[in-house]
């Protein structure tokens, strides 16, 4: 096997299984990616991988853009390739098999059982992904308590995302300029 081909089909199994257990989105998978490329294949470092997810949080496109990113970093072009195709294929073939069937099927009791017990897994999973992210802040305590009350603002009020980074770059700023 050639130096190329090793880390592309290791992306590849690393994305294809996560694909599959993306239930709420790409945003679920997080911490599962983070273990993966991070812990396991070290792949990245954990400032690495928190630079990667928040470009792929700026870009526009879906958030599972970052396994393009990582692929990118692991082996060039190539692994990006592959992590898209690893992240993504897998998902569409069973996508498209569950709406043939969810249509034959609608308003059945299973469907509605089945949305129902999706919604506290997908909730637990974006919940495993933020602890993740917050424990890889380089900042410490200040950048994660920034973090929190910026997410606080976000979901109690109207205030617009860019007044908070500004504010929260800010503050971070006087905090170490500080002491």
């Amino acid at each position: 096997m050639t130096a190329v081909a090793r880390p592309v089909l290791g992306l590849l199994g690393v994305f294809a299984p996560l694909s599959l257990v993306t239930v709420g989105g790409g945003q679920t998978v997080i911490a599962a990616i983070q273990r993966q490329v991070v812990d396991q294949h070290h792949w990245m470092t954990a400032p690495q991988f928190l630079n990667a997810f928040a470009i792929s949080r700026m870009a526009p496109g879906p958030g599972s853009l970052l396994a393009t990113l990582i692929g990118w970093q692991v082996a060039g072009a190539w692994g990006a390739l592959a992590a898209t195709l690893g992240i993504f294929g897998p998902t569409v073939v069973l996508v498209y098999g569950v709406a043939v069937l969810w249509s034959r099927h609608e308003g059945a009791l299973w469907q509605r059982a089945l949305e129902g017990g999706l919604r506290p897994v997908a909730a637990g999973m974006i919940l495993a992904s933020v602890y993740v992210l917050l424990g890889s802040l380089d900042g410490g305590w200040p950048a994660q308590a920034i973090a929190l009350a910026s997410t606080a603002l976000l979901m109690a009020t109207r205030v617009n995302p860019l007044l908070l980074l500004l504010a929260g770059a800010g503050l971070f700023l006087a905090l170490h300029a500080g002491g």
